[in-house]
């Protein structure tokens, strides 16, 4: 049958990406606790395309997935980016997942559990070098309590939820709960799924007692992101929904992270 796609194109242009968007697919991965979660995640998988093509093969992308054994580790993500790379005939392949990561996570005095989910995105890249590059990225919300306005006021300060967005590049295997922890600890509280009266007493006494600026957080989470043995590069931006004002606040800090 003709091959459309192989025509020579009208204007002769390389592109740079080209694919499939949000194919929506189940997916597992390890889980400190309970050995293996399955999530389910949107999956974009795109491929370089070259001047003299007219398009690409659209069907062989979600092909490379129905073949694919649905895991997300450094092999085989690897090799599902292998396999559209030779599948589509391109120089360089890219896949995007995005899922939810649960946690089972208790209260911090009655013990009531509760299910936190996390947004991840990894990203999996593979070009003629075929050496695979990774990067993780995950939002972690928590809570700050002002330390200004803890400092001027008579009675109490204003408090917020304050989403902490980590974007990594690895060089060794990490469970995803170890950055949970990260941000988890950098700000005034965590948060929770479920609260009993005790637990809010303790929260709200635990955040007062450690006020932060977004500086602060941003500063916590970088500072024990460089401690970590397998995070070479990282951007780590910290966003606080204002409140009090018709803003938010927000504090970036990158390091070895290359923009590409």
């Amino acid at each position: 049958m003709l091959d459309v796609q192989k025509d020579m194109p009208a204007v002769a242009m390389a592109i740079d990406r080209v694919g499939v968007r949000k194919v929506k697919m189940p997916l597992w991965l390890k889980d400190r606790t309970n050995e293996r979660q399955h999530t389910v995640a949107l999956a974009d998988l795109t491929v370089d395309l070259p001047s003299s093509f007219k398009g690409t093969h659209m069907s062989r992308f979600v092909e490379a997935l129905e073949t694919w054994e649905g895991k997300i580790s450094y092999r085989a993500v690897r090799d599902l980016l292998t396999s559209i790379r030779e599948r589509l005939e391109a120089s360089s392949a890219q896949v995007v997942f995005s899922f939810p990561y649960f946690v089972r996570k208790k209260a911090p005095v009655s013990g009531v559990e509760g299910t936190m989910s996390y947004d991840c995105v990894l990203t999996g890249e593979l070009d003629a070098s075929l050496k695979p590059r990774f990067s993780l990225e995950i939002t972690v919300p928590v809570m700050t309590v002002c330390p200004c306005s803890k400092a001027i006021s008579d009675e109490g300060a204003h408090s917020q939820r304050t989403l902490i967005h980590m974007l990594l590049r690895t060089d060794g295997f990490s469970w995803l709960e170890d950055f949970i922890d990260i941000a988890e600890a950098s700000g005034s509280s965590p948060v929770y799924t479920v609260l009993k009266r005790e637990d809010e007493k303790y929260v709200t006494e635990h955040a007062f007692a450690q006020p932060c600026f977004v500086e602060d957080v941003v500063r916590n989470v970088a500072s024990r992101l460089l401690e970590h043995p397998h995070v070479c590069g990282f951007r780590v931006q910290v966003e606080s929904m204002e409140s009090i004002h018709n803003h938010n606040a927000i504090a970036v800090i990158e390091h070895n992270y290359e923009h590409r």
